[in-house]
């Protein structure tokens, strides 16, 4: 079978995926992605496993989504089980950026709680793209056991993934917002707040949040 002159210029940056120069390795991912040759993909998806520079794995993702889902899919699900915490997030981030709900199955309640704190938010991302409307309710229930979780960028994260969910989240927060953990109550309350208030940012939600409590608390005391 011949080779399209992008399929040759694909096969011959492949090597500069490995190369010292993070630019000469994004000139690599570019060029496999204009391609978009099958055979490419699972070299794609090892280096994202393993690449250092944040805009070279976005490259890759990229490369990726240039393919069809049907080819990607599988490796992408495959690196979900793998030891290493950057290929389970890269794999995860990829999948969001595909948007095939094929791939919803592999969100498991594991990754969602995963305790390297860059997977499990890609998971979160994921997992709001991918669930089907049905499964919404459970996933808010999945969602609001990492309330309280991490500082506050994980939480502004959390929230991020809740709110995309919109009204199904209510009925969390509010069983969270009695949760005996402080952490928990504060960070329910103010995704409630940023639910029903979008123009409010997230520090704003915090400390109103915060305000919110201890009102509560010095009315019961008095």
């Amino acid at each position: 079978m011949t080779m399209t002159k992008q399929e040759a210029d694909a096969t011959r940056a492949l090597p500069g995926l490995e190369h010292r120069d993070p630019s000469v390795r994004l000139r690599a991912a570019l060029a496999v992605g204009t391609a978009t040759a099958p055979r490419f993909v699972p070299t794609l998806i090892e280096r994202c496993a393993v690449e250092p520079e944040f805009y070279v794995r976005e490259m890759l993702t990229w490369a990726l989504t240039r393919h069809p889902a049907s080819t990607t899919l599988p490796g992408l699900v495959g690196e979900l089980r793998s030891q290493r915490a950057q290929a389970r997030s890269q794999a995860l981030h990829t999948l969001s950026k595909i948007g095939d709900r094929r791939a919803w199955p592999a969100i498991t309640p594991a990754l969602l709680a995963d305790t390297d704190e860059e997977v499990a938010r890609s998971a979160w991302r994921a997992a709001v793209v991918l669930v089907p409307e049905d499964e919404v309710p459970q996933l808010a229930r999945n969602l609001g056991a990492q309330l309280g979780r991490g500082g506050r960028e994980t939480q502004r994260s959390l929230s991020r993934a809740l709110i995309a969910l919109g009204e199904a989240i209510v009925p969390t927060l509010r069983a969270a917002a009695a949760h005996p953990d402080a952490r928990v109550r504060t960070h329910a309350i103010a995704t409630e707040h940023v639910l029903s208030d979008p123009e409010a940012g997230f520090e704003f939600a915090i400390e109103e949040a915060k305000r919110i409590m201890a009102l509560g608390a010095s009315s019961q005391d008095g």
